[in-house]
């Protein structure tokens, strides 16, 4: 399951997932948006589930969740991708939009992985996949909400795969710099300029260069890497 899966980073670890052979149940509140991705998968020989989800949401969740597993019985990989910005100053911020972007970015990771553990638990497998951000590592101005949440994702990766590693359950993070989706190609060009100049690698990342990083930490490869943040941003950011 992939949410956010409609577009950008969600929309690459979906076809990238399926291409190495799952099954995808792809979750989003853009449902035309998810249909598209859905045909491509099932173009590819997979099987691809629409799921009208708002992850904010805990009665949501669990209404998508469900269907999922009343229809393929089980889920093994989650990635926690979905994500929204409401940026401004912190002097500026409505405490509506702090609550927007935590409540979708940090609740919704919470929402969905309380729904899909009892099942991994129970199967003594299971592969957890939170997106955040190089941002929350290294911080960024006029983004308080978004590192709040992002970092906070990093905390839960870590809190939850101490928890669950006994269950041969993996919980893992993929921390993105910054990468050419739609969101990013809003900013002005100067902005972009002032970016490139700053990652080693002189170029933006790709939805493929983070979904290959999200496939190996859902793999049998990666059984032995729990509670680490992956982290796929040029050189931007070494920790």
């Amino acid at each position: 399951m992939v949410t956010g899966a409609s577009q950008g980073i969600g929309r690459a670890c979906a076809l990238v997932l399926a291409e190495a052979g799952a099954d995808v149940a792809l979750a989003s509140r853009n449902v035309e948006k998810l249909g598209a991705v859905a045909k491509e998968i099932e173009a590819a020989g997979r099987k691809a589930m629409v799921l009208s989800v708002d992850v904010s949401k805990a009665e949501s969740v669990k209404a998508g969740i469900s269907k999922v597993l009343e229809t393929w019985k089980k889920i093994d990989i989650l990635v926690n991708n979905a994500g929204v910005v409401r940026d401004n100053l912190i002097l500026r911020m409505k405490a509506e939009d702090w609550d927007a972007v935590l409540r979708t970015n940090l609740d919704g990771a919470y929402h969905c992985i309380k729904e899909v553990l009892p099942g991994m638990v129970r199967q003594r497998y299971g592969r957890i996949i939170n997106i955040t951000s190089v941002v929350a590592q290294a911080g960024n101005p006029g983004q308080a909400n978004y590192i709040a949440s992002k970092a906070g994702l990093i905390g839960l990766t870590k809190a939850v795969a101490a928890e669950v590693a006994r269950r041969n359950i993996t919980v893992n993070a993929v921390s993105p710099g910054f990468i050419a989706t739609a969101m990013t190609e809003k900013l002005p060009g100067e902005v972009r300029e002032k970016l490139l100049n700053i990652i080693p690698a002189g170029r933006m990342g790709t939805g493929l260069d983070v979904a290959y990083g999200v496939r190996f930490l859902a793999s049998q490869e990666a059984g032995y890497i729990t509670g680490h943040v992956l982290n796929i941003n040029g050189g931007m950011y070494m920790a």
